[in-house]
């Protein structure tokens, strides 16, 4: 009886311990910096030209070809739990972010819009690099979109008013 204890004992310690979870999955540490230099990478990964936006396929690098896909490639988040890195909806929780302040944004923080509403955009995410005018009513973002692929552009997702788009800090972001 003490032998069947034992290993019962024995499997629920590896069980309920010894087995990673989903939510368990550790990232890497990247800067500011790499983060950037990372998502510049995609505006001329496709021999000289963008990554073209995808939400079913995976560039070479193994992400998924479309907003958090790209997201996910830049912050080094992995590509394999969930397959071609976490989406939208992932990116805007706890496991991933933090919220932020718009004014406290800094270069690698992400506006995220995690909703998916009847009649309106659909979920999306871009990465903010810097403010491009001094009253912060635009900036500077990468972006992976449809009908264009990789992007760097200004933009004011996030400022205007009744914004769906949260601005937050990924926690795996250095420096």
């Amino acid at each position: 009886m003490k032998l069947i204890s034992a290993v019962v004992a024995a499997f629920l310690a590896f069980a309920l311990v010894g087995v990673p979870t989903a939510a368990s999955v550790q990232v890497e540490q990247v800067t500011r910096a790499e983060l950037l230099s990372r998502a510049a990478t995609w505006l001329t990964a496709n021999n000289g030209d963008r990554v073209p936006y995808s939400m079913e396929k995976y560039w070479t690098d193994g992400y998924r070809q479309d907003c958090s896909g790209f997201v996910s490639m830049a912050a080094e988040l992995g590509n394999e739990d969930p397959r071609g890195g976490p989406n939208t909806e992932l990116l805007a929780t706890g496991r991933f972010t933090t919220p932020v302040a718009v004014a406290d944004m800094l270069p690698g923080d992400l506006f995220v819009d995690p909703v998916d509403e009847p009649g309106e955009d659909f979920r999306h995410v871009v990465i903010f690099e810097r403010w491009t005018k001094p009253d912060r009513s635009e900036y500077l973002a990468f972006e992976q979109r449809g009908g264009v692929g990789t992007d760097h552009r200004p933009l004011t997702y996030g400022l205007e008013p009744n914004s769906k788009y949260r601005p937050v800090r990924l926690k795996n972001v250095v420096g």
